[in-house]
């Protein structure tokens, strides 16, 4: 009787996950804190976490998808901490100062160098929008609804709005002002126009 034939397994791709994955985001994020997202490859990509391009195109399919994973992901990158402190103005304060936050400068020097590529490549500027920043803004929104429901600002104030506030006055101060984005400063934004835009409390007169 012949023998068997012996069939070759099948043998599937091997999936990058778990510290392998990390390893190759973190590499991303160097990179792209180094280099700015326009001048970013994936060849350098692979060299630095000492893996091959085909590995990356297994797990991503391009750059833009690469970078937002590890912007996302990366234990460096931008967070939105909506820790319920019990106040409008603690959850503020939590979410822009803490690590991840827009006083912490790593999360600063990757939004700066991604900022031209929102202006002039469609498939990463639309990546960012829907995977990067709709997110956060969602979570940002949590803090005002929160401060809603415990009465401390008006339930009519406009939440699309008031959201985004604290963000674009820091980043334009950090990017088209060039200026240090500390604490103390966070902390003046929040109590000097942000809760009082959102409580519609009326700013301390000036001196005529």
């Amino acid at each position: 009787m012949p023998a068997a034939t012996r069939r070759t397994p099948h043998v599937s791709r091997p999936r990058i996950e778990g510290e392998r994955e990390t390893e190759i985001l973190d590499a991303t994020l160097r990179l792209l804190a180094s280099t700015g997202y326009d001048r970013l490859t994936l060849d350098a990509v692979a060299t630095a976490a000492k893996a091959s391009k085909a590995t990356l195109y297994r797990r991503w399919s391009n750059k833009a998808e690469l970078v937002i994973d590890a912007l996302n992901r990366a234990k460096d990158s931008l967070h939105v901490v909506s820790e319920d402190t019990g106040s409008l103005r603690g959850d503020l304060l939590a979410m822009a100062c803490a690590k991840g936050g827009f006083t912490d400068e790593q999360p600063m020097a990757l939004l700066a160098a991604v900022i031209t590529a929102l202006h002039h490549d469609q498939d990463f500027s639309d990546a960012f929008q829907h995977r990067f920043l709709e997110p956060r803004m969602r979570q940002t929104r949590t803090v005002f609804e929160r401060a809603k429901a415990r009465g401390e600002i008006p339930s009519d104030v406009d939440l699309d709005l008031m959201t985004p506030v604290l963000a674009a006055v820091l980043l334009h101060r950090a990017f088209i002002l060039r200026l240090p984005t500390d604490e103390a400063l966070a902390a003046r934004v929040i109590d000097e126009i942000v809760i009082p835009a959102a409580t519609r409390r009326p700013c301390s007169p000036t001196t005529q």
